[in-house]
């Protein structure tokens, strides 16, 4: 796909993976608009970067369908291509879970990501168009007090296997991105970045990606494709 001139929304666009991803995506000509829950936040990387901004909470079920009208008409009645980013996390070993960590993390990594992404859908069919979710590591091998998390992601590739086998016949692309850990704000209280490591991945890396996913000759895709680190430690 040539970027330029797509159309392109990206959910948690306000820091990390997201906003680089959307930068990126700004620069090679495409209109993106970015989604977040701060409205200070979202509105001022959209300045810093050139993107449309959308105070969005993915987790407000109820409000998805008008939010998803909203944001096709922000960027002009058309979806090229729609980055499912937003996620959070919830860690607890077993005998601590609590369910209001399961409803907390499955409204915006499970549910809210798939709710949008069929209110999506129509626009993303008309434009053979791509959709990438943003798994995680955690989605191929689960990890102590990983429960909550490592299941939506799980959750999360099992849409992606499943969204596959029904969009291929129009040729719609769909892949899942799993990154080992990255040096973001991801689970960080206060939404303070963590400093770049020189061994470790940052957001720049998983950008270029999901870039080249969506840049690939649309008679191809790539189902998923999992980043790590060289040697982080």
């Amino acid at each position: 796909m040539n970027i330029k001139n797509k159309k392109i929304i990206i959910t948690g666009g306000s820091l990390g993976i997201g906003k680089v991803t959307a930068e990126t995506l700004v620069s090679k000509g495409a209109t993106v608009l970015i989604t977040g829950r701060n409205a200070e936040r979202i509105e001022k990387t959209a300045l810093e970067i050139g993107a449309i901004p959308m105070v969005f909470d993915i987790s407000d079920l109820d409000n998805i369908p008008q939010q998803a009208q909203e944001a096709i008409t922000l960027l002009g009645g058309e979806v090229d291509v729609l980055i499912n980013n937003a996620g959070i996390g919830e860690f607890a070993p077993l005998g601590e879970i609590t369910k209001e960590q399961f409803y907390k993390v499955y409204n915006t990594n499970v549910f809210g990501l798939s709710l949008l992404t069929q209110e999506l859908l129509p626009s993303l069919k008309t434009s053979k168009g791509t959709i990438i979710n943003i798994g995680s590591t955690a989605s191929q091998k689960g990890f102590a007090s990983g429960s909550v998390y490592a299941s939506s992601k799980f959750a999360v590739r099992a849409l992606t296997q499943s969204w596959q086998a029904e969009l291929r016949k129009y040729n719609v692309r769909v892949c899942l991105v799993n990154p080992s850990e990255v040096t973001t704000a991801f689970n960080n209280t206060d939404r303070v970045e963590r400093p770049i490591e020189a061994q470790k991945l940052d957001s720049n890396d998983i950008a270029h990606t999901i870039v080249s996913v969506i840049e690939m000759n649309g008679k191809g895709f790539i189902p998923e494709v999992t980043v790590w680190a060289t040697n982080p430690f």
